[in-house]
């Protein structure tokens, strides 16, 4: 199943009715929720809701006579768990992979687990690399009199210059 299908359980174009002012519980509207209660609900900003829509993460959405969006329970839970990888450090591509293989009930959990490696593999990349940079720095620094004198190795490194 590919990351744009829609949820499982959900009708392709449900619309909800528009009816009443104010926040309301997920169980009302027949269980659709407005862009800011989901949100709310899942730890994303509205403005991130529409960007992981228009990415197809989502699937389809539900919309209002209005045209206004409506989010579900599974729209919720599916945030989250873009949340939750966005804090581990995946890619949108490598996210749109997992939430293939979540909703891919037949998977195999292999595939998840080499996703879950390449990443673990590019985050010790960079871990390598930012330790490299502060090694740098701290020689730098290290090297620096950090007095009044304009001599200045750290300068002298970022233009290219080799020290004194």
């Amino acid at each position: 199943m590919s990351a744009t299908a829609p949820t499982p359980g959900r009708p392709k174009a449900a619309r909800a009715s528009s009816g009443g002012s104010g926040p309301r519980a997920a169980g009302e509207r027949g269980g659709y929720v407005s862009i800011g209660e989901a949100a709310r609900a899942s730890g994303v900003s509205a403005k991130m809701v529409r960007h992981y829509e228009a990415l197809g993460l989502l699937g389809d959405v539900a919309r209002t006579d209005g045209g206004y969006r409506q989010y579900g329970e599974a729209d919720i839970h599916t945030l989250r768990f873009i949340k939750r990888a966005r804090d581990l450090g995946f890619s949108m591509a490598e996210i749109a992979g997992l939430i293939g293989l979540w909703r891919d009930r037949a998977r195999a959990s292999a595939s998840v687990k080499q996703i879950a490696q390449a990443h673990v593999n590019d985050l010790e990349k960079r871990i390598q690399a930012m330790q490299a940079m502060r090694r740098t720095l701290q020689n730098l620094l290290h090297h620096c009199h950090g007095d009044e004198r304009p001599d200045c190795p750290i300068l002298d490194d970022l233009a290219g210059q080799p020290p004194p």
